[in-house]
């Protein structure tokens, strides 16, 4: 079986830098709305009272923490690569968003 990968889901504050830190995705509400037409969205769970919330879409699921007022950034789980990279293809040029692989420091979007 083929290991998950894993990326970082961010904004930055100037798409040109790198170094301009990390843009808010928007509030929970905001950063759900703005997944749901990627067909991404939370499972219908009961909502979890502290930590972290976990939605899902084509062959991946993302992570962020729910205690935040803004949410800055996202940890994605790759869950089936031929699903997922044309969702998360079309998630970061839409939103103009980024992704970055845990594991080689690689930027995508």
């Amino acid at each position: 079986m083929a290991r998950k990968r894993q990326l970082a889901l961010f904004c930055l504050n100037d798409p040109g830098n790198p170094g301009s830190g990390y843009a808010s995705l928007g509030s929970e509400v905001e950063f759900l709305a703005a997944l749901a037409p990627f067909n991404t969205a939370p499972d219908g769970s009961p909502k979890r009272t502290v930590g972290t919330e976990v939605i899902h879409g084509p062959g991946l699921a993302i992570e962020y923490a729910s205690n935040q007022t803004d949410i800055r950034q996202a940890i994605l789980t790759v869950i089936e690569e031929d699903l997922a990279w044309p969702v998360l293809s079309r998630i970061c040029r839409t939103l103009h968003w980024k992704m970055q692989d845990l594991e080689s420091g690689q930027t995508f979007g």
